[in-house]
């Protein structure tokens, strides 16, 4: 198997892992969106919650509708503060695949070029090759008698 050869199975590797990260870092995306979508959709169930209820303590409210209203608000600010990490999370997620991919296209275009100085030497080395053979036959040429 020659260099570009081998380099050249290299860079489909390189490839194909590059793709794979590529797709990683769309399933990412993705997953970041989902989760601060559905912390945007606990944040305004919360307003609403609030709205509703405060207008409901103006005109009448027990002490057990209080304590239940307030042990939700809670547990609903809880559950904010646990999707706002996870959010977080997944954005750290998205930054670390995209970094990978990144370093993965820094390989590639590597791989590339270095295929590309190694066709450019072997096509220099070719015309060498010629010339020295050119050399050599007008070299003979002019050490042969010529024919009176």
């Amino acid at each position: 198997m020659s260099t570009t050869q081998s380099l050249q199975v290299l860079l489909d590797r390189e490839t194909d892992e590059r793709d794979g990260l590529l797709a990683a870092l769309q399933q990412a995306q993705m997953r970041a969106q989902a989760a601060r979508a559905q912390t945007e959709q606990l944040i305004a169930y919360r307003d609403d919650y609030h709205r509703r209820w405060s207008g409901q303590f103006r005109t009448q409210a027990t002490m057990d509708i209080l304590r239940c209203y307030q042990d939700f608000s809670q547990r609903l600010e809880e559950a904010i503060a646990q999707q706002t990490r996870v959010a977080t999370h997944a954005e750290t997620q998205v930054q670390r695949a995209r970094e990978a991919l990144t370093a993965q296209e820094i390989r590639v275009a590597s791989v590339r070029k270095l295929i590309e100085r190694r066709i450019a030497e072997q096509q220099r080395a070719a015309e060498r090759r010629d010339q020295k053979q050119t050399d050599e036959a007008a070299q003979r040429a002019a050490w042969r008698p010529t024919p009176a």
